[in-house]
């Protein structure tokens, strides 16, 4: 494989420094988000170690990076859409220097300067996707799955798994009832709730870690799925799909930010502009199955990949999808009330 183009301007920076401590970058990331390889070749390039700290919820990232001195801060993190907005008016975060970062022009006008984060100042996009349905389509008898109404049917009782994910349980909740998934009404979010409480008989388990698993490992059928979490499992289980329910899929975008407290943010820089490069991004979509923001980094792709509408959604299969924003600490409040009263069976 070819060297990178920006292996040169790294090596560069680095000559004379290694009499210096060896640099490390602190990653916070999602699970199974990011190919070893490109960590890998990172290191090989710049000489800077990553140590790499995994979440399986923004919430939990989100409560983790609040708590946290300075002697223990992270230098890079990836919340999803409306946490970075969050993160942004909590001043949690520091500001993005364009003029240390290559690449932000090769990303997709429509994923830049979106209402969470004006002008890009203090988050990159990472990977964009959608939340739908996972079918074991060898174990699933009768009308097929097209809906997450659908899961409520009483044959997938003890079968169903839902993501570790409470604005998204509760964003299907409330799609099923024909609210919008960003309700701040607490009737509605209430309704939503008692609407789960009759789904809870048939999930048999909640995971935000690597949700194919359960479906890998016969524990359940059906039930929600991340895309790029399906493109993965389907490489293992064929008779796994991904399905876009009629009622609209949950449509995210993970972007890079640099906690406000970061130790080696030259680093995260430098590690933001590697992701950049369209040969990585092209690597990191095609080995863990989501869609890069990167628009020369999609023309690198393989047909089948590109081709894949698990991994890059047809026009028709967004028409009803839903990105998450941020609902605002009230509505917050009320959500997480009722989360852990659908979790713990009140």
């Amino acid at each position: 494989m070819k060297k990178l183009a920006l292996a040169g301007l790294l090596a560069v920076g680095l000559t004379g420094c290694s009499s210096e401590e060896p640099q490390v970058l602190s990653l916070y990331n999602w699970s199974e988000y990011m190919p070893q390889e490109v960590l890998d070749r990172f290191t090989e390039e710049t000489g800077i170690e990553v140590v790499y700290t995994t979440y399986d919820s923004n919430e939990a990232m989100y409560a983790r990076l609040k708590l946290l001195d300075d002697s223990a801060a992270y230098d890079l993190a990836v919340p999803s859409t409306y946490y970075v907005s969050k993160m942004r008016q909590e001043d949690l975060l520091m500001p993005i220097d364009r003029s240390k970062i290559e690449g932000f022009n090769r990303l997709d006008p429509e994923l830049v300067n979106l209402d969470i984060d004006p002008n890009n100042q203090f988050s990159v996009p990472y990977l964009w996707g959608t939340t739908g349905l996972a079918v074991d389509t060898a174990d699933i008898e009768g009308e097929p799955v097209n809906a997450w109404q659908d899961l409520w049917d009483d044959r997938f009782e003890g079968r169903v798994m839902l993501t570790n994910d409470m604005r998204e349980v509760f964003h299907v909740g409330l799609r099923v009832l024909g609210y919008s998934g960003n309700s701040t009404n607490p009737k509605e979010i209430e309704e939503a709730y008692k609407k789960l409480s009759e789904l809870m008989p048939s999930v048999r388990t909640f995971n935000s870690d690597a949700p194919r698993m359960p479906y890998l490992e016969g524990e359940t059928d059906v039930g929600m799925i991340w895309n790029g979490e399906a493109v993965m499992g389907k490489d293992t289980m064929g008779a796994l799909e991904y399905v876009y329910p009629e009622e609209g899929v949950i449509a995210w975008l993970d972007s890079f930010v640099i906690p406000k407290n970061a130790r080696n943010p030259d680093a995260a820089h430098q590690f933001i502009s590697f992701v950049l490069q369209p040969e990585i991004s092209a690597l990191i979509s095609e080995d863990i199955g989501y869609a890069t923001p990167n628009l020369e980094g999609r023309e690198l792709l393989d047909d089948a990949v590109a081709g894949n509408r698990a991994s890059y959604p047809t026009p028709e299969d967004m028409e009803n999808a839903e990105f998450q924003v941020d609902i605002g600490d009230d509505a917050l409040q009320v959500y997480a009330k009722y989360w852990e009263m659908l979790k713990s069976g009140r």
